[in-house]
């Protein structure tokens, strides 16, 4: 059986600080990264094939409290897992109101069409056509959110979610100056 291959993200740092958001001020393990480290770890992990694992290679140029050293990983899996907790969330959250929508929609239409049939039903003049067309059109415009985000919108956020939630366990090594 073939190991699952890894592909590093590398990462050139004069110092592991770099890496996590200054202005934090949680302990060292819950601490956010910082924005553009995460951007580029992003932005490199979405080029790459999902089946590979992903390692982050971090070079610094001074080396880290041995402390910290041994805490990096643990930090960036940290971070990478909650981003994929709050990612998991807006997914459920937004398939619940993608249902939401739809229902409402669906109703909507039903009420359009039934409306428009009435009219048609009641008066048999050319702007009761054209009232129950305008009502059809609008009971399927009431339609275009809940299928866009059922046929298309849900795609990306997966995507994201799977995304982070293979960062959250990739590899972490640092790289340090020769000695």
């Amino acid at each position: 059986m073939n190991p699952t291959p890894t592909v590093p993200i590398k990462l050139r740092l004069r110092e592991l600080t770099q890496l996590f958001n200054s202005m934090d001020p949680s302990p060292f393990h819950d601490r956010d990264l910082d924005a553009d480290a995460e951007e580029f770890i992003l932005s490199w992990a979405r080029e790459l094939p999902p089946a590979e694992e992903i390692e982050l290679v971090l070079h610094l140029t001074t080396p880290p409290p041995p402390e910290r050293a041994k805490a990096v990983a643990g930090a960036v899996q940290h971070y990478f897992a909650q981003r994929a907790e709050l990612k998991d969330r807006e997914y459920r959250l937004r398939w619940r109101r993608g249902r939401i929508s739809l229902f409402v929609g669906l109703l909507f239409l039903a009420g359009c069409l039934l409306i428009g049939e009435l009219l048609v039903e009641l008066g048999q003049g050319a702007l009761a056509a054209v009232l129950k067309e305008s009502l059809t059109i609008g009971g399927w415009v009431a339609m275009w959110r809940p299928l866009d985000f059922l046929l298309y919108d849900w795609w990306p956020l997966r995507a994201e979610l799977r995304l982070v939630q293979r960062l959250a366990r990739m590899r972490v090594r640092l790289e340090l100056p020769a000695v």
